[in-house]
């Protein structure tokens, strides 16, 4: 992943470092800081204190650039009234760290993959462990989360902190951190849309800087340069500190604004500073490595600031005449041609020549030749050789990268031919529907699922552009071997047998053979072990001895005896293993008199260059630890050139580390960058030998960082890749996202011995399972190791290692059967049966099988029966029995999925009698299964019931592990399905809280969730119990948080939620609100919409049933303003009429309704056009205001709902509509108009009773009709009429109750008074617009 972090050049760096913008996935420019003076007119608020502008003699404010020339001496004493010193005060406390997704082909923002990422950013706004987790391990303390501006607020405690976290920026490792954790495996398991990603981050760097100055101050002590030559005492007669510029001072916050206590590393004086004279060094590693690093013999002259010239090789003039003023120094002439012996480092007073006329070595001043026409290092490297940079990889050794090779290994190895197969169960793998499109539109990896043909072809002739070799760099310096391996040495590495007791230890001799092998004349190979690292003569070149004192001795005495007889180079090399013996003991004072003899006696000390470097620089640290200030100095030069300038310099003591780190104190100070990155690579080559790999990380991180800068500035060269140490490092400190990120940017370089792309993957693998939590098997294969297995195959391929490729493609396969990609499972596996068929039988047969088990699992059981058709026949020259019976299974499932019922019969039994021939008891188990569930798929629940119980019973007879418990977990619930379908409630309840026993007991959380929710729908549908389902849908949803799928924990808090709600008691209304409310921010964060919507309201809903009236508007209109936002009308529409319903359905503020009805859903529905809607509002409206006794009102709603549902087509819509009307007008007392209305309800419905229910219908209607007739229009022949009618709908209905009823109505009207005095067809003649035909309401 990418990083977009532009920075502001620091003033010592600013000549080899610039700002071109990085590469993808690799690490960015410098983060470096602004100068002291630019920082001090900073201020994080206008009214908060700040560092005031200094002025100096002139009165003027000096501003400084790193191109500033040096400045004069001031010849009076700074003026400083003006700096206010307020530590801490007013510097910027949090930082904004912003990211961008974007695409490298199109060269913008990736808007889905952008919107994906923000989305899980929401949901880590909620839950931001796992974040905070990961800044913690970047060394930055998460402030909070703001997904919308797609940003992080971070800050920083200590200066550590913020030195760290800017290393991690500066390389890449923050973009690569956060790729890991916003997105998910259906993003890592398309590897060409993970290659054309990059994530860009962006910080301010100047707010950066101004916050690291602000730490600085609040700790009140830290090293400075001197920006001027300060030689006047201050002001006052106060005693100041007298400074050159440049000096390196050490300064002391001691109260007083304008001045600090000062101590100079060149001389140790101390005294006050001027603020305004010095300027802080702007790198964190800086300020680390000096204060931990402390100057034992001050600063010497040997080394000084670095120019525009590079480092050099190659051939170089003299530009004067020259005499060696010693035996090793070399003499020539103005114009000679000089060849140069490992670099020509720009700042070193020495480097190590040889003339090309006369072929003599020595050590030559850089100010005697023109260093420009040197060759530049160039294409090879900035400042190290190809050599160096695969020693430098080697020193990881092979054991990671079998260990790893044997994790694939482990990861790839199956039992499918010994182990058969339950139906269509995998428990390793998922079917979801696969990655969102939204994600992976536009960026399909096709390549990934083509035909196995080719696709084999494609994807094994093409490397990975990630995986292609670095270019080969041009030929190396001149290095040690070119001048002292002229020869190979053909003898045998010499031994040397230790005996003091043989009485003849002054003979010389008996000292004869060591003494000639010692004072060879050059350098051979078995001096190598006199002079490594781990004192290796003491097992190889001697033996004989009891104790080290004998060997010391022995030594002893046979320097004597050289020393006698003028062996000069025996001598030397006696008097330098004597020396190391004495620095293992710590015997240093003994060890500088050895070497101080040896370096006397030395007149030809070129011929063996590594003695001659070792004693220089061995002297030299023994100096240093013993403040042998002039000694140090003298030998410094000439020591430094020795160590830094040859290529490959073999240490042999840890002393040397000294050394080494005083070249590196002087190299910053001087600034000099080409030295500093020599030094930081020999210090990290000497810790990686001694294994202090926590003391090594800070100074691989500056390495590469200083190699990536190097690499900026000159494109042709080809950088340093220290990632795979780094990332060693990390893995070892277990850093698991940063040691992912690392990896993330590491490209395999080729070298034979270095890390290679097998490495890389294992690595990974076992720190993505360390993130989560999980130990790596082989049912937990992580998604995010595709690219990195899918490159280790592209590796093996090309280096034709068949096994391994073998490997790969099963873990490969795996991995996209766990992830539920069913068609990359079965493209690896065709790859892995055509690879396994070019390595044996055995391999063949493996794969295919599993191949066969893959179609079957992805619904392609033709193509499985064809493999298992073939597999057979090759099985009867065999006698595998257990590998019979597995084909044999495998070919019955696919018969099965074919319907081939009677065959797949047949094929199980063969089965199940090959497990019973070997007494495999869980095969047999397996096999009783396969039978039970081909029988319950053709409804022979009894028969099915009976294989499932032998099953289970040969199940809890094994003793079983993991993989045998799930299989009896899914057994179990196909033996529940029976006993449900045979109506057995009680034994299938008891079935299914066995497999949810077992699947706890295999901590399976994939397995209990699935018996979860069998569980759920079971008490919920089957067997009700709301105390039970309210449990297990508890247990649904922690495993489900588990998980982290947060669709799912959405889902069941929502079903949660309303079974709390049906319980009805304050307590449970409660439980119900925290569901909603935690489903709410769910939906929120995964952006669905309708969802949150619907949650919004639920919670609505349950204040209103807790009386809390004051917030039942305020989610309401949330829910509304929810769904009207993004333009959602319908779903607004229907919201207002729920809320709406809410109020009219309860029992208290049922007024509220008419505003959600009235104002809000019926606009919408008119809006809409939803005429459907519309009227059922209306009637709600109208039914409402009846209820409040507003008939008015209600009148106005019941007509327009009336005239609605005549131009609907709905006859029962129209007949509802007009009964309501009827019903106000009743209440309104306007009596013929309710009576019309009534009749135009019944002219609605069918002339011939349908139902029952029409019937009841007719004689209810009738009923009501006599009864306004005759007591409110007081008409007893129409009364009389109706209520015969009724009586006739009452005769249908065979309702006995009613008919007595109606004909105590017919008694009571034919006995009245006034019945016989009318004529019979005298009757009260009212108008009937709507029953006779009128449409006008």
């Amino acid at each position: 992943m990418g990083c977009c972090f532009g920075a502001p050049m620091q003033r010592d760096l600013s000549l080899w470092c610039s700002g071109e913008k990085p590469d993808s996935c690799s690490p960015t420019s410098a983060v470096l800081l602004p100068t002291w003076s630019s920082l001090q007119n900073y201020t994080a608020e206008p009214q908060e204190k700040c560092f005031l502008e200094e002025t100096m003699a002139s009165g003027n404010p000096r501003q400084l650039d790193p191109g500033d020339q040096p400045a004069q001496v001031a010849d009076s004493p700074l003026e400083t009234k003006s700096v206010s010193l307020a530590v801490g005060e007013g510097f910027p406390t949090e930082i904004a760290l912003v990211f961008s997704v974007e695409s490298r082909a199109s060269q913008c923002v990736n808007s889905q993959l952008q919107e994906a990422a923000r989305k899980k950013l929401w949901a880590l706004e909620n839950d931001d462990k796992d974040i905070c987790d990961l800044f913690k391990e970047l060394s930055a303390r998460l402030v909070c989360i703001q997904a919308q501006k797609d940003q992080f607020l971070l800050t920083f405690k200590t200066i550590e902190e913020i030195w760290k976290f800017s290393t991690y920026l500066a390389l890449g490792y923050v973009a690569c951190c956060l790729e890991h954790l916003l997105f998910d495996h259906g993003y890592w398991l398309n590897c060409s849309l993970v290659e054309d990603t990059e994530i860009r981050i962006t910080v301010d760097e100047d707010h950066l800087a101004t916050m690291y100055l602000g730490l600085l101050l609040q700790e009140g002590h830290f090293f400075s340069r001197a920006v001027v030559n300060v030689l006047q005492p201050m002001e006052g007669g106060e005693e100041n500190l007298k400074l050159h510029e440049n000096e390196l001072v050490h300064v002391k916050d001691i109260g007083k604004e304008s001045k600090w206590e000062g101590m100079s590393l060149l001389t140790g004086q101390r005294g006050l500073v001027a603020v305004a004279a010095i300027q802080p060094l702007s790198h964190p590693f800086y300020q680390w490595f000096l204060k931990n690093n402390p100057m034992n013999c001050g600063i010497s002259k040997e080394i000084s600031g670095s120019t525009s010239q590079p480092i050099g090789k190659g051939r170089c003039t003299a530009t004067e005449d020259h005499r060696g003023r010693g035996w090793d120094e070399l003499s020539f002439s103005k114009g000679d041609s000089i060849e140069v012996v490992g670099f020509l480092i720009p700042g070193l007073q020495w480097f190590v020549g040889k003339s090309t006329s006369s072929g003599t070595i020595g050590f030559v001043q850089s100010k005697h030749i023109a260093a420009e026409t040197c060759e530049p290092l160039g294409k090879c490297s900035v400042f190290l050789s190809e050599e160096e940079k695969s020693s430098l990889l080697l020193l990881l050794g092979n054991g990671s990268e079998q260990h790893y090779a044997s994790l694939l290994e482990d990861l790839a190895r199956t039992d499918i031919t010994s182990v058969y197969r339950l139906a269509g169960f995998e428990p390793t793998a998922t079917f979801p529907g696969g990655p969102s499109e939204a994600a992976l539109q536009g960026c399909k990896d096709v390549q990934l699922f083509k035909t196995f043909g080719e696709a084999a072809a494609d994807s094994l002739s093409t490397p990975s552009n990630s995986e292609q070799s670095s270019p080969e760099g041009e030929a190396p310096p001149t290095s040690l071997e070119e001048f002292l391996l002229q020869e190979p040495y053909d003898l045998d590495d010499p031994k040397f047998f230790i005996d003091l007791n043989a009485g003849h230890m002054d003979d010389s001799e008996v000292f004869d053979p060591i003494l000639t092998f010692l004072n060879q004349g050059r350098y051979v190979a078995p001096f190598q072990s006199l002079y490594d690292l781990s004192f290796s003569f003491l097992r190889s070149t001697f033996y004989g001895f009891s104790d080290e004192d004998k060997l010391v001795l022995y030594l002893e005495t046979s320097r004597n005896c050289a020393k006698r007889t003028h062996l000069g180079w025996a001598h030397i090399r006696l008097c330098f293993l004597l020396g190391r013996m004495c620095i293992k003991r710590v015997k240093f004072s003994q060890a500088r008199v050895y070497f101080e003899e040896a370096m006397s006696v030395m007149d030809k000390g070129f011929d063996d260059l590594p003695l001659l470097a070792a004693l220089h620089v061995n002297l030299a640290a023994i100096y240093l630890k013993q403040k042998m200030r002039h000694k140090f100095s003298s030998m410094l030069g000439k020591a430094a050139a020795l160590l830094t300038c040859l290529s490959g310099h073999c240490f042999s003591s840890e002393n040397e580390l000294e050394v080494v780190k005083y070249v590196l104190r002087e190299a910053i100070i001087v600034g000099n960058a080409p030295l500093e990155a020599r030094a930081c690579f020999l210090v990290v080559k000497l810790f990686l030998q001694l294994g202090k790999y926590d003391e090594v990380l800070p100074f691989v991180e500056r390495l590469q960082f200083l190699s990536t800068c190097f690499s900026s500035q000159d494109s042709s060269a080809t950088c340093l890749d220290t990632t795979p140490i780094l990332s060693y490092l990390y893995d070892k400190k277990y850093l698991p996202h940063i040691t992912l990120a690392s990896t993330r940017l590491f490209v395999p370089s080729g070298i034979k011995g270095a890390p290679t792309p097998i490495w890389r993957a294992g690595l990974v693998l076992q720190n993505t399972s360390k993130l989560l939590g999980s130990q790596l098997g082989r049912s937990s294969i992580p998604a995010i190791a595709c690219l990195y297995l899918r490159h280790a195959l592209t590796f093996s391929h090309e280096s034709g290692a068949g096994s391994t490729q073998k490997t790969l493609c099963s873990v490969l396969s795996k991995m996209y059967l766990q992830h539920g990609r069913l068609d990359g499972a079965l493209y690896y596996s065709a790859r892995a049966v055509a690879l396994g068929r070019l390595m044996s039988e055995e391999e063949a047969f493996e794969s295919s099988l599993s191949l066969g088990w893959m179609y079957v699992l992805a619904s392609q059981p033709a193509k499985a029966r064809e493999i298992m058709l073939r597999l057979l026949p090759s099985l009867r020259e065999t006698d595998s029995v257990t590998q019979d019976g597995a084909v044999h299974n495998l070919l019955a499932i696919a018969l099965k999925e074919e319907g081939q019922v009677k065959k797949a019969a047949e094929n199980y039994l063969w089965a199940l009698n090959k497990a019973k021939e070997t007494g495999n008891r869980r095969n047999q188990a397996i096999a009783l299964a396969n039978l039970g569930h081909l029988t319950l798929s053709c409804r022979a629940t009894q028969l099915a019931e009976s294989y499932f119980l032998q099953s289970v019973q040969l199940f809890f007879e094994l003793q079983g592990g993991e993989d045998a418990e799930l299989e009896l977990v899914q057994v179990l619930l196909w033996l529940a399905q029976a006993m449900v379908s045979r109506h057995r409630i009680e034994d299938s309840k008891l079935c299914y809280e066995l497999a949810l026993v077992f699947a706890l007991k295999s901590h399976n959380v994939k397995s209990q969730l699935h018996i979860t929710e069998s569980l759920c729908h079971f008490y919920s549908k089957v067997s009700p119990n709301l105390g039970a389902c309210i449990t297990y849908h508890e247990h649904w949803l922690s495993l489900a948080q588990q998980l982290r799928d947060r669709e799912i924990e959405g889902k069941v808090l929502q079903t949660l939620s309303r079974l709390y709600q049906t319980l009805g008691v304050p307590k449970s209304l409660r439980r119900s609100l925290d569901c909603t409310k935690q489903s709410l921010r769910i939906f929120i964060d995964l952006g669905e919409t309708a969802k949150a919507a619907q949650a919004w309201l639920q919670a609505g809903r349950l204040y209103y049933l807790l009386k809390e009236d004051e917030l039942v508007e305020m989610y309401f209109q949330a829910a509304i303003q929810t769904a009207l936002k993004p333009g959602e009308l319908f779903l607004a529409m229907d919201l207002y009429e729920e809320a709406g319903d809410i109020f009219f359905n309860g029992n208290q503020n049922r007024h509220q309704a008419v505003e959600y009805y009235r104002g809000g859903a019926v606009p919408l529905a008119r809006k809409l056009k939803a005429t459907r809607t519309e009227l059922r509002l209306l009637n709600k409206l109208a039914e409402l205001h009846v209820g409040l006794q507003g008939y008015e009102k209600a009148l106005e709603f019941a007509t327009l709902a009336a005239r609605l549902s005549s131009s609907v087509g709905d006859q029962l819509q129209e007949l509802v509509a007009f009964h309501r009307l009827a019903t106000v007008y009743y209440f309104l007392q306007m009596y013929e108009m309710a009576e019309d209305c009534y009749l135009k309800t019944l002219a609605l419905c069918s002339p011939v009773l349908q139902c029952a229910e029409e019937a009841m219908y007719y004689s209810k209607v009738y009923c009501r009709l006599g009864n306004l007739t005759l007591h409110k229009l007081k008409d007893e022949h129409d009364a009389a009429a109706y209520f015969l009618l009724a009586l006739a709908a009452a005769t249908e209905l065979g309702d006995q109750k009613l008919q007595g009823v109606i004909h105590a109505k017919l008694a009571l009207i034919y006995n009245a008074p006034l019945w016989h005095k009318g004529p019979d067809w005298c009757a009260t003649y009212r108008a009937r617009w709507l029953s006779e035909g009128g449409h006008v309401i």
